[in-house]
């Protein structure tokens, strides 16, 4: 029972640690397009890959599809 208690304790922690990292994509992203590393098309390149992402998992039947995000 405690070891049970144990692992819940611990996939919380490491799904703060996701919610922690995902959180600074957004500014890697913007470090990336303000230094010159990382261009306008290339900005486009991976929101499109999300937005065909989301629509594959909505069409499988994982998550419903969201909004475009602009």
């Amino acid at each position: 029972m405690a070891l049970e208690q144990e692992m819940r304790a611990r996939v919380e922690e490491m799904r703060a640690r996701v919610v922690e990292a995902e959180a600074l994509v957004p500014q890697a992203l913007a470090d990336a397009l303000r230094s010159g590393r990382m261009g306008y098309m290339d900005y486009q390149r991976i929101e499109n890959l999300k937005a065909d992402t989301a629509m594959r998992k909505g069409i499988g039947g994982d998550q419903p599809p969201s909004a475009p995000q602009v």
